[in-house]
């Protein structure tokens, strides 16, 4: 059996609460998640995301990326 690693976005409020929603996707790939964030970033900044962490199976990755307020 093959495990892929999974990767999603941990959303942050700018108060540094975590955002429940809108909430992210589950990928296969890091490529598939930088592409979905950057096809939904200000549509995320609108709804009060101001950061987001990549997270690799659950991992936090560094740097966040941070999201201009609107």
């Amino acid at each position: 059996m093959v495990v892929r690693p999974r990767w999603q976005w941990r959303l942050v409020a700018a108060d540094g609460t975590d955002v429940e929603r809108p909430g992210s996707p589950v990928f296969l790939a890091r490529f598939e998640a930088e592409q979905w964030l950057g096809e939904h970033w200000r549509a995320l900044a609108r709804q009060g995301v101001r950061r987001a962490v990549l997270q690799n199976d659950g991992a936090d990755l560094r740097p966040a990326v941070e999201l201009p307020a609107d």
